[in-house]
């Protein structure tokens, strides 16, 4: 087996933009799959787009929609214009899908209590007609289908699966599931040759209770089936129906992870004995295949991994997958005590000479893309690709140079994005994504995520600081070389108090002319259990706090929990004054204004101004999320609403504060600014196929004038994980 550090170094190359020109993929369209909803439907109901499939010329996609119970389907013979084309009810959950010519065949579960009485069948949906033709009962609750590769037969993963939360998940938990194989007769299910194959018996853990999970066929018929929580892989010969071999799935030790959750990324911890328990599995070749090492019960090796069919680990991933994460600001550190990134999908497919391995990680949102240099050799690191949130599906078109991804979360009852299928396209243009990656130092990845203000060096061109939220702890201070492409973090800078790491929720930051920064900490007073203030923080160089500045009491009480987001800062010495932009508005403000608040450190004295913010949509708000110093006593900010997509409001604006005077605290008069649209983020947002990300946080301009924004990725929570990194050029006067 090659060591994982092979890899490693794979892909540090590839993050460095060091690798040979070749194809990648790019994301070309994403469809929201609310949109496929009958009129008699709620749309605000929860969707899912789970297991996806295509028709022989790729040009029809089905997905199987548990939520809804229902096979969705989408045109797409315009890839990059997908629409809605059609939607079947299945009257059970429907939780996977193969095609053959103009049928889909779906598996359904049916069971009225899944854990105990487990049912299903599976169903024979015409595509010409998007009706159910006929059904075949399966005797248990079916999880995975597939097609043998001679259109022969369909085999079916029955996994009668466990119930969680009954003895804290354990099995056995009876009935055992079983491997099922149904023969095709005409083009149709041949109901009456259905054969079920035992495998029971055969793993080392909990024999009596296997739940087979997921399968895939080879050309010579043999089917690879995983049996997760019993970490254990069978292998069937589909043309006998009779057993060919097994064997366990194994365990892996793991350095350089991160295994606690604690509001740090830190790589710097191991884990021994990891079950791999894997979901996904996808052949190779003929005599090997690769699986995406979930886990479910006891297990999770964070990677994924290559067997021989006969058992011989020939590859293991090893800590690559989430240090990739980490690097592409994805790792989501919440789940850093359970499984990290979560491998759970798994692709293969031939693109002219290349077959290439595609990995699904469900909570990082991410699908990596590997190129399999063949046997007895490690695959190698392509790239990432923005996966929606939670992609749980992976469906690779190399007929038309496509792959497809469909992601099971739905954050609509959130304000969040809804399910999706996305598209991308593998072509000669560079990767578009990712436009931020960071360095490693002393072997290890810089771990970031939620980037909430920018600023910029005040003498070196391209040269940029970020914060991040309180999405991690302790706050942090993060160096940006934005002179390269992708952007690189290069360092961290940790932010102390009283010689300790200390923890805000910073929103802005800005360089002083005398070295050091400001920092604007956002505060929640109306928190029930935890209030905080609003802070404007003056720290060293060094991340050291130097000096915690608190609102006036007269002031703080008008205080939300919309509070300081941007921060810049004007003049030095006795002339210097501090900008901060308060989100939206306080107790004390008229509906549509906001605070720009302005404070004097030489005097301790505050006042303000107010910023007039766009009328918002119907159910949504507006706010401000950075403010940025352009000289000549004008500023530019960042005015955004909460919405998704097209039709949100992501702005930049400039104003001016020549002949204003911030009123003092408690003044009846606060005089207001006139604002000028600069830029519409929407369009660059848009122009990117994804689903319009929401949080537009942080922006700057370089001592060159050179414009930068960034989004802010929730630190990987109830987000995709996406971050962007615009450059836009030179500033417009």
């Amino acid at each position: 087996m090659r060591h994982a550090s092979v890899l490693a170094a794979l892909a540090s190359l590839m993050l460095a933009g060091t690798a040979l020109a070749e194809p990648v993929f790019n994301r070309i369209a994403t469809f929201q799959v609310p949109l496929n909803l009958p009129s008699d439907r709620d749309p605000a109901k929860k969707t899912v787009a789970e297991i996806i499939a295509a028709n022989e010329d790729g040009t029809l996609l089905a997905y199987t929609d548990g939520e809804q119970k229902a096979l969705g389907l989408i045109d797409i013979r315009d890839a990059a214009q997908p629409k809605p084309a059609g939607f079947v009810p299945l009257g059970g959950e429907s939780t996977s899908v193969t095609i053959l010519g103009d049928k889909a065949f779906v598996a359904v579960v049916t069971s009225g209590d899944n854990f105990k009485e487990p049912a299903g069948h599976l169903a024979t949906v015409d595509l010409k007609t998007r009706q159910v033709t006929a059904t075949c009962d399966l005797g248990g609750q079916p999880d995975s289908v597939t097609l043998t590769k001679d259109k022969t037969k369909i085999v079916i993963a029955i996994e009668n699966e466990r119930d969680e939360k009954l003895n804290k998940g354990a099995l056995p938990q009876l009935p055992a599931g079983s491997v099922t194989l149904i023969g095709i007769k005409d083009g149709a299910i041949d109901c009456a040759s259905r054969q079920v194959v035992d495998v029971t018996g055969i793993a080392a853990v909990e024999p009596t209770d296997p739940e087979p999970e997921f399968v895939d066929v080879n050309q010579d018929g043999l089917a690879a089936v995983t049996l997760q929580e019993n970490n254990h892989i069978a292998i069937v010969d589909t043309k006998t129906g009779k057993l060919a071999a097994h064997f366990p799935a194994g365990t892996v030790d793991l350095k350089g992870i991160d295994k606690t959750r604690d509001g740090q990324i830190r790589p710097v911890e191991e884990l021994k004995g990891v079950a791999r328990e894997p979901d996904a599995v996808r052949w190779l070749d003929n005599d090997r295949f690769v699986t995406a090492n979930e886990g479910d019960w006891k297990g999770g090796s964070r990677g994924f991994t290559i067997f021989r069919k006969d058992g011989t680990v020939e590859f293991d991933s090893g800590n690559t997958v989430d240090r990739i994460a980490m690097q592409l600001g994805h790792y989501p550190e919440r789940r850093s005590a359970a499984k990290g990134s979560e491998p759970e999908g798994m692709e293969v497919g031939t693109y002219g000479q290349d077959r290439l391995i595609f990995v699904g990680l469900e909570r990082a949102s991410l699908v990596l893309v590997y190129s399999d240099e063949g046997p007895g050799r490690a695959p190698r690191y392509l790239q990432a690709l923005p996966g929606g949130i939670a992609p749980e599906g992976l469906l690779a078109i190399p007929q038309r140079n496509l792959f497809v991804t469909a992601s099971e979360a739905d954050l609509g009852a959130k304000g969040g994005p809804r399910s999706a299928v996305t598209i991308y396209q593998r072509g000669e243009a560079p990767a578009a994504y990712p436009t931020l990656v960071s360095a490693e130092v002393e072997g290890a990845p810089i771990g970031w995520g939620a980037l909430s203000g920018l600023t910029a060096h005040p003498t070196l061109a391209g040269r940029l600081h970020a914060v991040t939220d309180s999405a991690y702890s302790p706050s942090r201070i993060l160096e940006i070389d934005a002179t390269q492409k992708p952007a690189r973090i290069t360092a961290g800078i940790t932010v102390t108090k009283d010689g300790k790491p200390a923890a805000y929720d910073l929103e802005g930051i800005a360089t002083r002319s005398g070295g050091g920064f400001w920092l604007a900490s956002e505060g929640n007073p109306e928190h029930k259990d935890k209030p905080t203030q609003n802070i404007l923080l003056r720290v060293s160089a060094k991340g050291e706090v130097e000096e915690e500045i608190t609102l006036p009491e007269e002031l703080a009480k008008q205080a939300t929990r919309f509070g300081f987001e941007g921060v810049a800062v004007t003049g030095s010495g006795a002339e210097e004054t501090v900008w901060l932009a308060v989100q939206r508005e306080w107790k004390d403000d008229p509906k549509g204004k906001t605070k720009i608040l302005a404070y004097k450190p030489a005097t301790k004295s505050w006042g303000a101004l107010h910023y007039p913010l766009t009328a918002p949509a119907a159910g949504a708000w507006m706010g401000l999320s950075e403010l940025t110093y352009l000289g000549n006593d004008r500023f530019a900010v960042i005015e955004r609403d909460n919405l998704f997509g097209a039709k949100a409001v992501k702005t930049l604006a400039t104003f001016s504060v020549k002949g204003l005077t911030p009123a003092a605290v408690g003044s009846a008069t606060i005089p207001t600014v006139e604002k000028k649209l600069l830029r519409d983020l929407t369009p660059d947002l848009m122009a990117l196929n994804g689903y319009g990300l929401d949080k537009v946080e942080g922006m700057t301009v370089d001592k060159d004038g050179n414009l930068f924004v960034v989004t802010d990725n929730d630190g990987v929570d109830d987000s995709s994980g996406e971050t962007q990194f615009f450059a836009l050029g030179k500033i417009a006067n």
